[in-house]
């Protein structure tokens, strides 16, 4: 028997019982396929692409070695399985070093390079594209920390217009200063700035200041090239609405003293990162890039938190050296979807501060605001960029001691406001499916009692303004999902929902396209101007009644385009966490599963929370599954804090 047939046996029976990804083992044969590989080497290019798959960049061999059960969430029965199958599977470190670093299918660095599809770098194993991406992020983010600032600043001009951009009724914090105030003056004294903070610390309120503050100083103020972005459609729109009323408010303040109105018509729209650096159909290649450069003076990049690794390594690459860079974000967000955490390792120690002492002194000259003795320190040139936000104005009530609860890991203290939270907070434990149809037929009849009107059949303007009303409608609620598959998944809850609708009379399905039916975008379409993770309404086009159209809402525009046009979507009723990052909904229901697991952790359970502005309802069929989520942290390997202090 062929020393590997143990191994490929044990891979089988964790990929039939849906423990491994069918690509992780397909990977580790491909590596097989191009050197001799060794069931080490084998091993570790299955637990590679697995954690890949789970938004990891790279496997950490300490980590492997420490608690390899913990680290890839399967039970001890399951982990020594495999491992027993494995024939002569290193116990240390540098055993593993040693095994890997004598595969001719690993690169080290500093050595050779065969364009080898593995990196070892240190105690990390990468795949190569996610290395190349990880050093070119930073290496750019700290070569941008230590450049001199976009524009030269004098610290007493820019103290004169904060003062009058911010007033003395803005003037301090509860606990301590103006930390909206400090952010735009330390943001202007680089060329990268990184703002964080959680729901209602005001990160667009602050950026709107801060292009108050770029254009008042700059020499050539209506030659300023900024440009707008975020990851997805609904948070680009959400940006620009925001920094456009922002701005419209500052114009009155500031009145003749500053032409604002006229320099912020300049500014384009928000655009999706995808939009901005020119992606090109059935390539992952940009058409912005190093020897294309974008070009923009200041960049501001919107939910920051969602940006993955490859995608912020190609914005790094096509942003001109001399531009400045500013990332908005909350850190205790959900990460991307795919590899990377880039926002959380970017700013993971923010609240500690660090700041040195010429950052102190520049902070009190350019706002004068102090910064607290117990946020001075020596921490690296980055987060002497980087700003925390502390102080919510929009979560002071229940949903906001939840959501400091959850993001602290304080399961007593979270169950204790979900219990007592009255009309702002409420749990439904030990539920049952029908829990989540009746609060679904009730959350959404309002907006599908509205398409009933006789307003749907008129055209022009008027009909403009009812879709916009019916779209408004539709986003006062949401329910949210913590998985894709099963009962209490998208996959199942949303067909259960339509159902329970039809029943009500509420919608009437004639196929898979009918009036009242929510879609979500689900890949970019440049052809139709749709992206993924656009939500749209689908109603009837007053021109043509026979005919139905998707109608999206960008800001305050209505657009839209034929139902059969949109060749990649599904039913939005109930829609992953994941998805609603950038949203706000005044009523947000989060749908826990039976049963936790790896992907379910408190960043999760945090996200879900934070899309509530008025009302947060908990539905959980099992109560701990919440103890469990709100305990476990999630921790996705990088090498890109370490990189950073090297």
């Amino acid at each position: 028997m062929n020393e590997m047939d143990p191994l490929w046996a044990e891979v089988e029976a964790l990929t039939e019982a849906g423990q491994l990804r069918r690509l992780s083992g397909a990977f580790a044969r491909f590596i097989g396929s191009v050197g001799a590989a060794s069931p080490g080497l084998t091993l570790a290019c299955v637990l590679l692409s697995e954690l890949e798959g789970r938004g990891h960049s790279c496997l950490m061999l300490d980590e492997l070695v420490d608690d390899p059960v913990a680290l890839m969430g399967w039970s001890v029965e399951q982990w020594r399985a495999l491992a027993g199958a494995c024939a002569g599977q290193p116990k240390t470190v540098k055993a593993w070093r040693a095994l890997l670093s004598g595969a001719s299918q690993v690169w080290q660095a500093g050595e050779l390079s065969f364009e080898q599809p593995l990196v070892l770098d240190g105690e990390r194993l990468y795949l190569r594209r996610y290395w190349r991406d990880e050093t070119l992020v930073a290496a750019s983010i700290a070569a941008r920390a230590r450049a001199p600032a976009h524009l030269a600043v004098d610290a007493g001009q820019v103290r004169a217009w904060l003062d009058i951009l911010f007033g003395s009724h803005d003037a301090h914090d509860a606990d301590g200063p103006n930390w909206q105030k400090l952010a735009c003056a330390i943001a202007l004294r680089g060329s990268v700035s990184i703002i964080t903070g959680g729901p209602g610390t005001g990160k667009t309120y602050t950026v709107a200041r801060l292009l108050a503050l770029l254009f008042a100083v700059a020499p050539d103020a209506g030659g300023q090239r900024i440009a707008l972005a975020a990851p997805t459609g609904k948070a680009a729109a959400r940006l620009k609405q925001s920094i456009d009323k922002a701005l419209a408010e500052l114009a009155d303040k500031v009145g003749d003293q500053l032409p604002l109105r006229e320099l912020t018509s300049r500014m384009g729209a928000a655009r999706t990162l995808h939009s901005l650096l020119g992606a090109r159909p059935d390539t992952r290649a940009f058409a912005h890039n190093r020897a294309n450069p974008l070009d923009v003076d200041v960049l501001i990049v919107d939910e920051a938190s969602m940006v993955h690794l490859e995608m912020m390594a190609a914005l790094l690459d096509a942003l001109p050296a001399g531009a400045m860079l500013v990332l908005l974000g909350d850190k205790d967000q959900l990460a991307s979807v795919e590899a990377g955490a880039v926002l959380g390792d970017l700013c993971h120690d923010a609240q500690a501060g660090g700041y040195d002492a010429a950052t102190r002194a520049y902070a009190l000259a350019a706002s004068g605001e102090a910064i607290p003795p117990q946020l001075q320190g020596s921490a690296g040139a980055l987060a002497q960029q980087t700003v925390m936000l502390r102080h919510s104005r929009r979560f002071s009530g229940p949903i906001g001691q939840l959501a400091l609860a959850v993001n602290a890991g304080d399961v007593t203290r979270a169950e204790q406001v979900l219990r007592d939270g009255g009309d702002a907070v409420h749990w439904i434990e030990n539920a049952q499916q029908q829990h989540v149809l009746q609060l679904a037929s009730a959350g959404y009849r309002p907006y599908l009692e509205m398409i009933d009107g006789i307003e749907g059949k008129q055209e022009g303007a008027g009909h403009d303004d009812w879709v916009r009303r019916v779209l408004h409608s539709f986003e006062s609620f949401r329910l949210l999902c913590a998985v894709r598959e099963g009962e209490w998944g998208v996959g199942g809850l949303n067909p259960a929902i339509e159902q329970r609708l039809e029943s009500a009379r509420l919608i009437r399905r004639r196929g898979d396209w009918y009036v009242g039916r929510p879609v979500m975008v689900t890949r970019n379409d440049y052809g139709t101007r749709v992206f993924n993770g656009d939500i749209g309404l689908t109603l009837a086009d007053p021109a043509r009644p026979d005919s139905l159209r998707v109608y999206f809402l960008e800001g305050d525009e209505v657009r839209s385009v034929l139902a059969t046009r949109l060749r990649h979507v599904e039913t939005a009723y109930a829609m992953t966490v994941h998805k609603s990052q950038g949203s706000e909904f005044a009523h947000t229901v989060l749908v826990l599963p039976k049963a936790g697991g790896a992907m379910l952790a408190r960043e999760l359970v945090y996200t879900g929370i934070t899309r509530a502005s008025r009302q947060f309802t908990l539905v959980s069929p099992a109560s701990a599954v919440l103890a469990e989520a709100v305990k476990r942290k999630t921790q996705r390997a990088s090498g890109l804090r370490k990189m950073l202090e090297g």
